[in-house]
């Protein structure tokens, strides 16, 4: 029997994945000594970020193969464009960030938005969908992981709350199950794309979150 084509990537990006999810960042938020200025750097970042995962996941819509897929990722669009971008603009104004130019042109910041977006213009859909898989999953496994002991600054634990809840849940297993679904129809060199994604977006994401420490 084939293995599914998620467990496959996974397995066979287990040391970056893992490097990824025990990252310095992780560490230090289950710890809860996350200093304020690196996560205020990191909110910077990451916001940015998720203005351009909406440009991935437009892009997404326009290759997706059916409607159904088409449905579930506009309600993707929705929740980053009124969900994520809303708590930014809320949490930027209560924190007093003021927009860094320098910190958003650091060159894994940028490398990170636009080596994804390119996967995004460049790639077939299966393999936006394994960039966003790395992605997704990748921040459903450590938040899980730190959720049971919550970081004492409120808006760091609505952020680990946000990726726990039971819609980016969700969103992460459809990501997971439509790659499965895909991959079953998909040839082999076509598998192995997905899974060189998957790898190049998670050493994005550790370079892109040690960007957040000055």
């Amino acid at each position: 029997m084939t293995d599914a084509l998620s467990d496959r990537i996974l397995a066979e990006n287990a040391a970056v994945f893992e490097a990824m999810t025990s990252h310095r960042f992780v560490q230090d938020i289950a710890a809860d000594r996350l200093p304020r200025e690196v996560f205020d750097r990191y909110l910077q970042i990451e916001g940015g970020f998720v203005e351009t995962a909406i440009s991935i996941f437009a892009l997404a819509v326009a290759k997706a193969p059916d409607m159904a897929a088409r449905r579930k990722l506009i309600a993707v669009l929705d929740a980053l464009a009124n969900e994520q971008i809303a708590y930014f603009e809320r949490v930027f104004a209560a924190r007093g960030i003021v927009r860094d130019e320098a910190l958003l042109a650091h060159p894994d910041v940028a490398a990170f938005g636009g080596g994804m977006l390119e996967i995004a213009e460049t790639g077939s859909y299966p393999e936006i969908l394994a960039a966003m898989f790395a992605a997704e999953w990748m921040y459903l496994t450590w938040n899980d992981a730190v959720a049971a002991h919550m970081p004492a600054d409120p808006d760091l634990a609505h952020w680990i709350g946000m990726h726990v809840s039971d819609g980016f849940r969700d969103g992460a297993h459809w990501l997971k199950d439509s790659l499965d679904a895909l991959g079953a129809e998909l040839p082999e060199e076509a598998k192995a794309r997905c899974s060189a994604i998957f790898g190049r977006a998670q050493q994005l994401e550790i370079d892109f979150h040690s960007a957040a420490y000055p």
